[in-house]
């Protein structure tokens, strides 16, 4: 019988923060479509002598992340030296974290996290043609902007489950405030290392002998696709007998294939050694606490909380908690709706739901209080004046004897025709309790 080979596969996820410096400088991290090499100075250019400094709200970006992964955060930590060689690393090492990360250990969805630590991004190349030569450019606006790595352990079977699982972590970045994740324009990225294990391996948990990194991963579509042709590729290696190796691979999508691109390096590789420049960063058990009051609900509770406290359906619960100012937006569209317009108007959540998501009303309204407004226009009867109530009444009455003389003699039943007889003449317009009551008051007269 043929043994199924399954994916074993562990996620690493760049994030760039969103603070308004790099961070082991005061240039802007706000590098994106800003001319090149204009947000730069000695530090990150890696320049001789220039000494770099912390900028500690990354470190508490990075914490909060933490928290919200369910890590442990190390109350002692430091930044080291990755040293490797590439045109965008000016200083040929990259200041980052190694054996004691800011936050270790956690578990999120179900999958566990190994780690999340805080290092600096590179530089960017640019590829150009100049004067009909294909040319290599280098932007260094990008370099030392604080990049934060969330490294995951290899529990992922399936793409389905990765891609699930990466857009609740860019979502709870968002509603952390530390970045705004946004994978076009670079700041998260996406690597995925992958490799194949037969039944037996996967019970006894025993990982295989090697693993396939692929790199430069710019959105879920191309991640799905890039997994997708990598687990082929290995699948029908192996089938055939082949042994793979250890490498970093990218991928082409126009051949829809992936490519070798370098050995992959294993951490001796790397030379790490602690930050001379840089001291070592305490934290006390205080600090950890206040910023756990700091976590705001988190997508997956406020899903929950919708479904339970206004009886929304799952689908519109996903949708409005997918983006937290529109949830927000909801949210206090419903007070205001109850406190202030609510009188006289069927406004329920599920109604205001209903109007946001299908037919897209918050679009138009900026305000919470003008998309209600709207709603109430859209979901109030204009009730019919108490002079027409008593005209349409006198003539049902006077219309309909037998059945007025039912009523007299004990055919409550009755009551009902009479009063749709009545909405008849005002057309669906009559306050139903106050027709009601003008019908009760003809009979008795």
């Amino acid at each position: 019988m043929k043994n199924t080979l399954i994916p074993i596969i562990g996620l690493e996820v760049h994030i760039e923060l969103a603070t308004k410096t790099k961070l082991f400088c005061t240039c802007s991290a706000d590098h994106f479509s800003k001319k090149p090499n204009t947000q730069v100075c000695p530090i990150c250019m890696g320049l001789p002598g220039a000494l770099p400094y912390t900028n500690y709200e990354a470190v508490i970006s990075t914490i909060k992340f933490g928290l919200a992964m369910g890590s442990t955060i190390n109350l002692f930590s430091k930044f080291d030296r990755k040293h490797y060689f590439y045109p965008d690393l000016p200083k040929s090492y990259q200041i980052s974290q190694y054996d004691l990360p800011f936050c270790v250990g956690g578990n999120f969805a179900g999958k566990r996290i190994r780690r999340v630590h805080l290092e600096e991004d590179t530089g960017k190349l640019v590829h150009e043609t100049i004067d009909g030569v294909k040319s290599s450019l280098i932007d260094f606006n990008r370099s030392s902007v604080p990049l934060m790595e969330m490294v995951t352990e290899p529990d992922f079977h399936d793409i389905e489950s990765i891609i699930s699982f990466l857009k609740d972590v860019q979502l709870i970045v968002r509603y952390l405030g530390i970045s705004n994740a946004d994978m076009e324009k670079g700041s998260m990225r996406l690597e995925a290392n992958i490799s194949l294990a037969n039944s037996e391996q996967v019970i006894a948990n025993k990982l295989p002998n090697y693993r396939v990194e692929l790199k430069n991963i710019n959105s879920f579509k191309f991640l799905e696709k890039a997994a997708s042709v990598e687990i082929k590729r290995q699948t029908e290696a192996l089938e055939k007998g082949e042994e793979l190796v250890q490498e970093t691979r990218g991928y082409n999508e126009v051949k829809q294939s992936t490519f070798s691109q370098r050995s992959k390096a294993d951490a001796h590789d790397y030379r790490y050694f602690p930050e001379a420049d840089l001291p070592p960063i305490e934290l006390s058990e205080l600090i950890i606490k206040n910023l756990q009051l700091t976590i705001p609900e988190l997508p997956e509770q406020k899903r929950v909380r919708f479904e339970k406290e206004y009886e929304l359906s799952k689908d519109f619960a996903n949708i409005l908690v997918s983006d937290l100012d529109r949830a927000n937006y909801f949210e206090e569209a419903l007070r205001q709706a109850q406190s202030k317009f609510g009188q006289g108007a069927t406004l329920s959540a599920r109604t205001i739901a209903d109007l946001m998501i299908n037919r897209k009303l918050d679009q138009e309204f900026p305000e919470p209080a003008g998309l209600v407004k709207k709603i109430i226009e859209l979901t109030s009867v204009a009730y019919s004046s108490n002079e027409e109530v008593e005209n349409a009444v006198k003539s049902v009455l006077i219309e309909n004897e037998k059945a007025v003389s039912d009523y007299q003699t004990g055919n409550g039943n009755v009551i009902g025709f009479l009063i749709g007889m009545t909405q008849k003449k005002l057309q669906g317009k009559g306050n139903p309790q106050i027709v009601r009551e003008k019908l009760l008051e003809g009979i008795q007269k």
